[in-house]
């Protein structure tokens, strides 16, 4: 293949660095209005009164939109289901007078400018009944609902696994045990773009919607459920997203508010959000986990206890599997799992890269490093005599696993081998130098998905769905298998993409659309090389008269014999012979379930810090990330995609965490000065390793995603670094130099 596998720039690339890629906030209209959101200040209880008399007398003030006089809207709560959404009450802007979380939009100032719209949102008054809330997780031990584990492997994908053996006994009668309970605190998404939309109002009434979104046909479902709107009279598009990673899964409330006013008004609006505002939306949720382990003195497990639990909203139960990665990573004969929520009057939480591997992997792998100090094991080693090459909970073989290779070409690439293994022994000058590792896994998940493609006489390639690029390079991992399925060079391809009017698709994420969408255009690729074959064999003399269409590949602009390369075709001769001069067709690609075997990628993550003794001040220096994830399509923009994950999880070992005055029901660091992130100097050398995975079992061209793998393991990789540095165990994320002084 001449792209795939290949170092391919991104080809929006230009656009992007040009400022040609355009983004939700960025469309024009000639009678735009722009929308402030006005949220509450309370976190739970209702709107007494509200006066936005100061704030229409403004002028160039249109209109404030409140629950009292906005457009209709559904009574039900079918109305506000998006394809994600959890069990329980979906919220539902600007609908009623209840207030569920601080900071919900309670009111929209419209106005001909923006800056004229947030001076009047200012001004608007709000009083309410205020109610009791909670939102400290700690009080609300009492009323965990508890998740009911599934019946089968498989049979409900977030419920917590079946256990298998007797765990209990078998931890009593352990030569060895580890019991430690490890918490991680809300963190909320951060990305470079904030949320908005732009809704332009058409003259016939119909609504077009540029969102920032991770699933343009899920808003377009969600607005017409919503709005009681006619599916024909919402178009959503989605055409650049400046990172999401989650928190676009669901359709955010400003797509609403956009879409109330321009109802309202009948005229184009945008609504963006602040950067405080962002904190009233989804977030990763807070967890609290309790790890037992038990093992027999040559550090064989015996038994895995997990019991997690999770923070989630009063009116919605999102959660996800925590627990299970436990079970499935090592080779253990007894499990027991337990998985509880801790509803409190915050908005419901959402996906954040990794969901629940993230979170639960870290739990596990602090748990092994600290059972492998028990044991006296190196803790690679430890990870290996505990190795499995099946899936414990299903209990079958994995289509591809070369998670022993990621160990030892890792650990080759950091020099685990000169390791001293005990805490506080390596220094350099005054630092103390700690080197940790963990493993990272997660699924290889597929979806069906639609793919329309139009191909040319001239040459060119039109390839389209409906599915997004939230940054992570669909744009290109599209063109590149295009062009090689249509053997035409990547310049001659075009692909559109996040336009609801598109072939299906549904929301990007879950590291399932690269392998799900490439595979959908070899679907369509291979009904057009048939087509093209038949023309071709149309032709007096064809050399290719006798041939069948799995004996034939598309490439340089010729169909061409796969035992013969002499025989061939042009593309434009077999066209003309047709007498067309375009073939358009469009397939939808559905993935059998293999009931054989379980499909996720590895990676072993190698990381060293240095701290500061004086200081407590905590540098990661060095990681090394080696992924086994089947076939790789880009490795330019893979390696991102693993870098950026590292990254991320340096942010969750070190810097992320949502902190929430109980008192107001409140975030309080609700900006990126307070809430801290990585920055520049806080990464230094990181290096991927891609370790060849051969899978022809679970799609055509044997591609596992690669999204969410990159931030498994590494807050666990930096933590158990921290420990071998200091000799200091912190359980509790994120590892501040306070923590590490206490």
């Amino acid at each position: 293949m001449t792209y795939i596998g290949t170092a391919t720039s991104r080809v929006d690339g230009h656009a992007k660095v040009t400022g040609a890629a355009k983004y939700a906030a960025e469309p024009k209209a000639a009678d735009l209005a722009h929308g402030s959101v006005v949220t509450s200040t309370i976190a739970k209880g209702r709107v007494a009164r509200i006066d936005v008399s100061d704030a229409l007398r403004v002028d160039g003030v249109i209109d404030v939109l409140t629950h009292t006089n906005r457009p209709r809207m559904a009574d039900g709560d079918s109305g506000y289901k998006d394809d994600l959404a959890p069990d329980g009450s979906p919220f539902r802007p600007l609908y009623d007078d209840a207030i569920l979380f601080d900071g919900q939009p309670v009111a929209l100032v419209v106005a001909n400018d923006l800056e004229t719209a947030q001076f009047a949102a200012s001004l608007v008054q709000v009083d309410y009944h205020e109610e009791p809330h909670v939102t400290d997780m700690q009080r609300q031990r009492d009323v965990e609902s508890v998740l009911k584990a599934a019946a089968e492997p498989g049979s409900s994908p977030f419920a917590p696994p079946k256990p298998r053996g007797n765990a209990k006994a078998a931890l009593a009668a352990a030569a060895v045990r580890h019991q430690g309970e490890y918490s991680v605190p809300i963190e909320h998404h951060n990305p470079i773009e904030l949320y908005a939309s732009t809704v332009m109002y058409e003259p016939d009434g119909k609504l077009t919607v540029y969102d920032k979104t991770q699933g343009v046909q899920n808003v377009q479902r969600y607005l017409c459920g919503a709005l009681e709107l006619a599916p024909g009279s919402v178009r959503v598009l989605s055409p650049f997203t400046g990172g999401a990673f989650g928190s676009g899964l669901r359709p955010q409330y400003q797509v609403v508010l956009a879409a109330l006013a321009a109802l309202a008004l009948k005229r184009s609006v945008r609504v963006g959000l602040t950067r405080q505002q962002m904190y009233g939306l989804g977030y990763r949720p807070a967890m609290i986990q309790r790890i037992d382990l038990g093992a027999k003195a040559d550090g064989t497990l015996e038994a895995i206890s997990h019991d997690a639990v999770t923070v989630t909203s009063q009116y919605e139960h999102f959660y996800r599997q925590e627990t299970g990665w436990s079970g499935l990573l090592y080779r253990c004969p007894n499990t027991t799992y337990a998985h509880r929520l801790a509803p409190l009057d915050l908005p419901s939480s959402c996906d954040m890269r990794a969901p629940s591997a993230a979170t639960g992997v870290y739990a596990l792998e602090c748990a092994m490093d600290e059972l492998a100090v028990a044991l006296g094991l190196d803790p690679l080693d430890l990870r290996l005599r505990c190795y499995s090459d099946r899936d414990q909970i299903a209990d079958r073989p994995y289509s591809s696993k070369n998670l022993r290779e990621c160990y030892h070409r890792g650990a080759e690439a950091f020099g685990w081998d000169k390791r001293n293994p005990e805490p506080r022994s390596m220094r350099d000058g005054s630092e103390l130098v700690g080197w940790g590792m963990a493993t990272g896994v997660w699924e290889a998940l597929q979806v069906p998905v639609a793919v329309r493609i139009v191909l040319t006489a001239n040459g060119h390639a039109e390839v389209s769905c409906a599915t997004s690029d939230i940054g992570t390079g669909t744009y290109t991992i599209m063109a590149q298998v295009s062009a090689d399925m249509l053997g035409l060079p990547i310049e001659n391809i075009s692909v559109k993409l996040g336009d609801s009017t598109l072939p299906q698709s549904p929301v990007e994420g879950g590291s399932w659309i690269a392998a799900s969408v490439a595979n959908a255009i070899v679907t369509t690729s291979g009904v057009i090389r048939s087509e093209l074959l038949n023309l071709a064999k149309k032709a007096p003399n064809s050399p290719l008269s006798d041939v069948e269409p799995d004996d034939v590949r598309l490439a340089d602009g010729k169909i061409v014999g796969n035992k013969d390369p002499a025989r061939a075709v042009s593309i434009a001769d077999a066209m003309r012979q047709g007498g067309i001069d375009r073939i358009e067709r469009e397939e939808t690609t559905h993935f059998p379930k293999n009931e054989a075997h379980s499909h996720n990628t590895h990676s072993a993550v190698f990381a060293e810090v240095k701290v500061d003794e004086e200081l407590g001040v905590i540098r990661v220096t060095r990681v090394v990330n080696a992924v086994a994830a089947g076939r790789i399509l880009n490795t330019k923009t893979a390696s991102s995609q693993i870098l950026g994950g590292v990254v991320w999880g340096i942010g969750m070992a070190l810097h992320e965490e949502t902190l929430l005055d109980h008192t107001f029901g409140r975030v309080m660091n609700a900006n990126i000065a307070e809430y801290h992130v990585p920055v520049n100097a806080d990464i230094h050398d990181v290096e991927v390793i891609f370790v060849d995975e051969p899978d022809g079992t679970i799609n055509r061209l044997g591609i596992k995603g690669l999204g969410e793998i990159g931030i498994v393991g590494v807050a666990a990789a930096i933590a158990n670094a921290v420990h071998h540095a200091t000799g200091k165990r912190v359980r509790d994320l994120p590892i501040t130099l306070d923590k590490v002084f206490q």
